[in-house]
């Protein structure tokens, strides 16, 4: 049972950061468009308007990037955490992620957590496309081409 309390967890949390960022300041949270958004107004049009909200979105990704200490202040060791690809695997799929989400307007967390709870076609579409492209994917690199 205790094994499943972790996931449980971390799941009720996502769910209540989305639902607070929503209600609190009628955000999605999508990781992809909060860090885009982030990047657009450090580097992009002074005057756009992404310019004029950089500071939540900055206290968004620092709480992300701040939830591994936490977890390590409250268990006493860092997460085990292994990717099991290379460093040239895990950077190729992290371009092909971030170009994929650009191409489809959002990531997992936009559209596969709160669009998907809004009950939004369009977020249906693109979930069954990233997981059925996902499926895919873990077969060809598992299993390779075969003739």
């Amino acid at each position: 049972m205790t094994a499943f309390l972790a996931p449980l967890a971390g799941g009720a949390l996502i769910g209540a950061s989305a639902a607070l960022l929503l209600l609190a300041n009628g955000r999605i949270a999508g990781i992809s468009g909060i860090l885009g958004g982030l990047l657009d107004s450090l580097f992009g049009s002074p005057l756009g308007p992404a310019a004029r909200d950089w500071a939540w979105r900055a206290a968004f990704l620092v709480g992300l990037l701040a939830g591994p200490a936490l977890y390590r202040l409250a268990a006493g060791h860092w997460p085990d955490v292994r990717a099991g690809a290379s460093w040239p695997m895990l950077i190729a799929a992290g371009l092909l992620v971030g170009y994929g989400t650009r191409l489809g307007s959002g990531c997992t967390s936009g559209h596969g957590v709160c669009g998907l709870a809004r009950l939004s076609p369009r977020s249906l579409a693109a979930v069954a496309t990233f997981m059925a492209a996902a499926i895919v994917t873990v077969f060809l690199v598992r299993h390779g081409v075969t003739r």
